[in-house]
């Protein structure tokens, strides 16, 4: 959920030092093995990042220009490094990395609420009573995640004073799997060992609570307990995987490169933790909520997304992590054509844009189109139903298959729905 408050009035959430080792059980021990060696792993274990543009990004400034009409607003479309396809003049940098993009184009994720559509979008499936279903950062924990992961499977990294879901998004794949919140992209502070406290007198502390966790799982074990005992072992490895977090250690060109803002800070960060052995890992940007002043909302906020986005393509490139690494720039919805009475636009979510990159994504491809003034698809309308099974089939995943929860068959991905092939290699 958004660490900010919208335009509409989404009010803000909190996260603790209890919610964040709660959810630290999410640890990334899935069941499913990757058989890359530890020196192999960053260009062969597949992974996921998804660039989350909080409050609903517009389409019309970004991905799917409209330019000389009257939703197009002020701004022109420019040319890509893919001849033919051009994007917002507000995306000068992510026009370079064209051919390493695919774009649909033709997104109807059918709501226009902030919480539904951020549902909706990460879990790829639409609310239904009796059962939740788990989002995309759980599912790839626990379908690439490795049993040996040094740090959690599945990472949210948030704005200042940034929280979000306290665990709820594992759902029935449990609280292994779900996520771990950096509010600002740092661990809380309480969670490291004091300075005054010897490290002799920690482990003497950490044994003796491990012997009652011990003597307490003998006559009362369950998976809440299961779950807390994890907690603690998870805590462990992310103290011992600290340096990490330490941005310093990357040279100057990289983080300049990036932007020294929060977002590009952030943005730095994601990379390390997928070249640590992180299988996913979730980026919000806040606000795009833009009800009034969207233009100069829009100019401000893609200026400071275009630039790390485009390093990050880059960085993983250079790397030899983009062709196992699948990038996603999402929203929770678009913004609507009409330009109301304030210079906004308002929630949209009938046709709308989402960008993908890395692995299994045809470079430079271009699905579905809008009409002249961006109000309706016009070919290859999709869902995020659709999205759901794209991501899974991108990253070597048969999405067809079931999670078996209390021995029910729950299908990975929406059964009525498929992958959107031709944006596939």
């Amino acid at each position: 959920m958004p660490a900010c408050t919208y335009a509409c009035g989404t009010a803000d959430h909190t996260v603790s030092r209890r919610a964040f080792l709660g959810s630290t059980a999410a640890l990334g021990l899935a069941g499913f093995a990757n058989p890359a060696s530890a020196k192999d792993l960053a260009k062969q274990q597949k992974r996921v990042i998804v660039v989350f543009l909080e409050g609903g990004l517009s389409q019309l400034e970004s991905w799917d220009p409209k330019p000389n009409t009257d939703t197009g607003g002020p701004f022109k479309a420019i040319q890509t490094s893919v001849p033919g396809t051009r994007y917002c003049e507000l995306l000068p940098l992510s026009a370079k990395n064209a051919h390493r993009l695919g774009i649909v184009r033709s997104l109807n994720s059918q709501t226009d609420d902030h919480g539904v559509g951020h549902t909706v979008m990460l879990t790829g499936r639409k609310p239904e009573p009796g059962i939740t279903y788990p989002h995309l950062g759980a599912v790839s924990a626990r379908m690439l995640g490795s049993q040996e992961a040094a740090l959690p499977g599945h990472i949210r990294i948030l704005p200042k004073g940034g929280s979000g879901f306290n665990g709820a998004d594992a759902a029935f794949l449990g609280p292994k799997f779900s996520s771990v919140g950096l509010g600002d992209g740092k661990p809380p502070a309480d969670l490291f060992r004091p300075a005054n406290l010897p490290a002799s007198e920690d482990e003497a502390r950490e044994a003796f609570r491990k012997k009652l966790d011990e003597r307490f799982a003998k006559s009362r074990k369950s998976a809440a307990t299961d779950a807390y005992t994890e907690s603690f072992v998870q805590a462990e490895r992310v103290v011992k995987k600290a340096e990490v977090f330490d941005l310093d250690k990357e040279p100057s060109k990289i983080a300049d490169k990036y932007g020294r803002h929060d977002f590009g800070r952030h943005m730095l960060l994601a990379r390390r933790l997928l070249e640590a052995g992180v299988t996913y890992v979730k980026v919000s940007h806040s606000n795009y909520d833009t009800h009034h002043e969207n233009f100069d909302f829009h100019i401000e906020q893609l200026a400071e997304f275009d630039r790390p986005f485009a390093a990050l393509i880059d960085d993983l490139a250079d790397r030899g992590m983009l062709e196992s690494t699948l990038v996603v720039v999402m929203s929770e919805m678009g913004r609507t054509p009409r330009i109301n009475d304030r210079y906004g636009r308002d929630h949209w979510g009938k046709c709308w844009s989402v960008a993908l990159a890395g692995a299994g994504v045809r470079g430079g491809a271009v699905v579905g189109k809008t009409n002249a003034t961006g109000t309706a698809v016009t070919d290859r309308e999709v869902w995020s139903g659709h999205l759901f099974h794209t991501y899974m089939k991108a990253v070597g995943v048969d999405s067809t298959k079931n999670f078996y929860p209390n021995e029910r068959p729950v299908p990975i991905a929406d059964p009525k729905a498929a992958a959107i092939d031709e944006i596939l290699v």
